[in-house]
């Protein structure tokens, strides 16, 4: 029975119908009954979703437009998603992190495993950035807004509306300040480091959350080293290494804006004299550098997701592969060569494996000494491997 005033969408008689039930978040397009009717519902419709028994089994968004073709929003079908339905999310997954960060700078929503299917936040002290990379976020952005303002106190909301994810559900690029105004880039202390947030025109949010442990565990191997910093965004790995002091680092990147933010930080952070940025392509610098004869003694490559499906997998690995051998070069005897991959299709065995290979094709041996992942500001919902997607592996090259 319907318990709301809501359409109903029921899944075809083969699909496992276990998997929503034990918390699985998502429908595909081949798993639902899709007649006329279904078919012509707008991206973002809230409906009823029932077995092929006609049982219900929740609240799902439906976006007949994409492959995930509904979200479970709540088991509850009579849930009305309002003001105070977000407020009550975004309160639980706000305790989280203020429990876990003494400053107001963190992840706050990491979407399905925050309840808040396709919605990415982060905070950035007094201004929030929403991604909203579901059409029913889309539909729904005043009152989610609303609810942000609400809980966070917030007094800049901007709306960050770019990403391959906003494609593949056919919402359009934007990106704008929903409330307030940002004379610049924003500072954010991470690690003992000061990074500059670009939250109008930067990647992303404007800055990762996500390697904040292990920036961390990087600085423990940077007193007295020389940092090398490849596919460095905004100085990530690089100003954390100064902070934890490192003698001296160079940031890599094709980006001359995100070069530049990094070098704003270096300067805020009082590091500026032992900074210095490097732009072109990652594999051209690499290259140049070992002909140069330059080596350091910690490097870290973070490069963008190689293998973002399963249609790119082996390219993707055969990508991180090439990225290990050309850095592993540029390691010093005894030194420690940090490998990041954020492709949740390349699991960390996979990943791990190609990055022994591009080790080993460069002639060098080594020991793993700490594997990373996000940090906990980005938790993993268990029945959904997609949201578990940094691996961070550390090496030190022996040989």
């Amino acid at each position: 029975m319907n318990a709301a005033p809501y359409p109903v969408v029921r899944l075809r008689p083969k699909a496992e119908a276990r998997a929503l039930r034990h918390g699985f978040p998502w429908v595909y397009s081949d798993e639902l009954v899709t007649d006329r009717r279904t078919r012509a519902l707008a991206p973002g419709t809230l409906a009823v979703l029932e077995d092929a028994e006609r049982r219900p089994l929740g609240l799902v968004a439906v976006n007949p437009a994409s492959k995930i073709i509904a979200r479970m929003l709540d088991r509850d079908v009579g849930a009305v998603i309002d003001r105070e339905w977000f407020a009550r999310r975004l309160e639980r997954a706000q305790a989280l992190r203020t429990q876990l960060f003494d400053a107001p700078f963190y992840r706050l929503s990491h979407a399905e495993a925050d309840g808040l299917p396709g919605v990415v936040i982060d905070r950035f002290g007094a201004a929030v950035v929403i991604q909203p990379n579901a059409a029913w976020a889309e539909a729904h952005l005043d009152t989610l807004a609303q609810a942000v303002s609400d809980v966070t106190g917030a007094e800049v909301l901007v709306k960050n509306g770019t990403g391959r994810a906003r494609g593949l559900e056919g919402l359009a690029e934007e990106t704008v300040a929903l409330r307030g105004t940002l004379d610049g880039p924003v500072p954010v202390p991470m690690n003992g480091a000061t990074y500059m947030a670009d939250l109008l025109g930067g990647q992303k949010t404007g800055l990762f959350y996500d390697q904040r442990p292990n920036h961390a565990f990087a600085a423990r191997l940077a007193p007295g080293a020389r940092v090398l910093d490849v596919f460095s965004h905004v100085g990530g790995f690089a100003l954390a290494a100064l902070a934890g002091g490192a003698e001296r680092a160079l940031s890599v990147d094709a980006s001359a804006p995100a070069l530049e933010l990094a070098t704003q930080g270096a300067t805020a952070m009082g590091a500026a004299d032992r900074f210095a940025t490097r732009r072109g392509d990652a594999f051209d610098v690499m290259a140049a550098l070992a002909e140069e004869g330059e080596t350091f003694d910690v490097v870290i490559c973070d490069p963008p997701a190689f293998a973002p499906n399963r249609a790119a997998l082996e390219a993707g690995l055969r990508a991180y592969e090439r990225v290990a051998r050309m850095a592993a070069k540029l390691v010093a005897p005894g030194g420690y060569l940090v490998l990041c991959s954020c492709s949740h299709a390349a699991d960390l065995t996979r990943f791990r494996a190609a990055s022994a290979r591009g080790i080993g094709k460069a002639g060098r041996r080594g020991q793993i000494i700490h594997t990373g992942f996000a940090g906990p500001d980005h938790p993993v919902l268990p029945q959904l491997a997609e949201s578990g997607y940094l691996k961070a592996v550390f090496f030190r090259l022996t040989e």
